[in-house]
């Protein structure tokens, strides 16, 4: 194994940031815009969300929404007024500086460059990671096939079996992965799954992984 591969979102960075963004942000411009409660606004956005789903590129495109719900074009004020909340998780900086003595580290995320950015720069996250990949920007791609993967070895010059990869998205981070031949590792936080490649912390992960050098 040459190359460990973190998902961003839920693995080594907390939600409250990007929960905030399409959860409070993008409805209160909208509310704003249309002139309806924060409550009808946040109805109609959600089920605008729905409608795409995870599935699509569309889904991670901040520009797109903008667009999509005539939001204007301030789409960077929206994400700096939230950049504050961008968080890594408490176990993320230690898993990091033990592995990154041992093997290359990158990350394999859905999330857009634009959030990338900041979650990944403002923490002090990025000088950990020797390269850092947006499906959806790099590839205009969603990780639900292994074409993703797939295209993020040949970038590096490996074989899939060369690479672990952890995310807590049981699709997009473990099964899909998996059928490209990559030792990859489901990070269950809220502890409800078990298996031989379920984790249920980034600690937990480092362990998994040293125990079987």
């Amino acid at each position: 194994m040459r190359v460990i591969s973190f998902d961003m979102n839920g693995t080594i960075t907390e939600n409250r940031f990007v929960d905030l963004v399409w959860g409070e942000g993008v409805p209160r411009l909208y509310s704003l815009t249309r002139k309806i409660s924060l409550e009808e606004a946040r109805e109609r956005v959600f089920r605008e969300y729905d409608l795409v789903g995870e599935g699509r590129v569309e889904w991670y495109d901040i520009k797109y929404w903008f667009r999509s719900l005539g939001l204007g074009d301030d789409w960077k004020g929206l994400l700096q007024s939230f950049q504050h909340e961008a968080k890594p998780f408490s176990d993320t900086v230690h898993a990091l500086e033990t592995l990154n003595q041992q093997y290359e580290l990158i990350v394999t995320s859905n999330a857009s460059r634009e959030f990338i950015d900041i979650e990944l720069g403002g923490t002090g996250l990025l000088g950990y990671f020797a390269h850092v990949f947006s499906s959806t920007t790099d590839f205009g791609e969603v990780k639900k096939t292994p074409s993703v993967y797939l295209k993020v070895c040949q970038t590096l010059g490996i074989k899939p079996k060369e690479m672990i990869h952890v995310g807590d998205h049981r699709q997009f981070d473990f099964t899909v992965p998996q059928e490209l031949g990559i030792r990859a590792f489901h990070l269950d936080r809220q502890g409800k799954e078990t298996g031989e490649f379920v984790v249920h912390s980034l600690r937990e992960f480092c362990h998994r992984i040293q125990s079987c050098q």
